[in-house]
């Protein structure tokens, strides 16, 4: 098992929060790192919408959720800190003032903590249907990184989700045909972008078929080619032609190990107070994954519960370090006048 070499503060999870927290403890000159499980920086905005737009992140219009993993990680990367991804964390040790993360391959000794793992671990919901699982990856994809990869082919989404729809409209034009398919008529998606996708199944972009579901994977020289939906009303069959299979079924989360560290929890999230202390000494805790009286679940609080936890963390590892930094625009570590 690796031994990796001793940080002040180590962060769990590599979403927005996290990515802020790592630049922010290099600006404040202390050592750091990120653990993140999922094999890929940027958390749900990766796996789950990167081609969807955010609107809500201070001095951007619009931006794509990629573009600001990409940001966000260019940013962190101004002080070559490590992010290891495909580390999921399975224990907590604790020994004379230094915490230890350990994950199954490694082991990641640091002074402070700060846990900023979102929903916590998290994978995309399976399809139920042991037909499908032999084209995970063969023509049944759970993630989309690259919407171009689907130019010109036949896409079928399946799902009744923000996701399924977010899909559906942003392959439209793309794809050659999209048909979108849902076990009701009833969905879980933003009314604007299923009042969207409507519109473009009426004027026939997009083929619905609701009250329907997987049956059968239909296969030609080992190749995917088409689905068999059954009508769960008529008890009916229909072929579907198909290149390309997108089930977004939302996401199966696990709070895994952090559940035993003895923190305060309530409904899976970590009781915080106005400093982002957990209550255990050395572990804070920022963005999605805590909760406190007032807390908003958006990207820019968890920059700034980051900025908190961060200046708590350092302040504890080194006490002759101020909580508050000053302004950056003085920092000497970006070449300006010491503070």
């Amino acid at each position: 098992m690796a031994n990796h070499e001793i940080r002040d503060i180590t962060i769990i999870g590599a979403g927005p929060t996290g990515l802020f927290a790592l630049f922010y403890a290099g600006m404040r000159g202390a050592s750091a790192q990120i653990i993140e499980a999922l094999p890929e920086p940027g958390g749900q905005l990766t796996a789950l919408y990167p081609e969807k737009f955010i609107f809500d992140v201070a001095g951007f219009p619009k931006v794509l959720a990629k573009d600001l993993v990409h940001a966000l990680r260019e940013q962190a990367a101004q002080f070559g800190e490590p992010v290891h991804c495909g580390q999921q964390v399975v224990a907590l040790e604790e020994d004379d003032g230094v915490f230890t993360l350990v994950t199954a391959t490694d082991r990641f000794p640091t002074r402070a903590l700060i846990i900023a793992a979102g929903i916590g671990a998290f994978s995309p919901r399976r399809l139920p249907q042991a037909c499908a699982e032999p084209w995970y990856g063969r023509g049944i994809h759970d993630t989309v990184l690259d919407p171009k990869a689907f130019a010109g082919r036949q896409v079928v989404i399946i799902g009744g989700g923000d996701t399924a729809f977010d899909w559906a409209h942003q392959l439209e034009g793309v794809a050659k045909a999209i048909t979108l398919v849902h076990r009701s008529d009833r969905f879980r998606a933003h009314q604007a972008t299923v009042d969207a996708v409507m519109a473009a199944a009426t004027a026939g972009r997009v083929a619905m078929r609701t009250f329907h579901e997987l049956a059968d994977v239909v296969a030609e020289d080992g190749r995917l080619v088409a689905l068999d939906l059954r009508d769960i009303k008529q008890k009916t069959v229909r072929r579907v032609a198909a290149d390309d299979v997108l089930p977004m079924l939302g996401f199966v989360s696990d709070m895994g190990a952090l559940l035993a560290w003895g923190l305060t929890l309530e409904k899976n999230e970590i009781v915080v107070n106005q400093t982002m202390e957990t209550g255990r000494p050395g572990v804070w805790a920022a963005g999605d994954v805590n909760t406190y009286p007032g807390k908003l679940k958006l990207i820019a609080t968890g920059f700034a519960e980051a900025a908190t936890a961060v200046n708590q963390a350092v302040h504890w590892v080194y006490p002759e370090k101020k909580v508050n930094p000053g302004h950056s625009s003085n920092l000497a570590v970006f070449g300006q006048k010491d503070d």
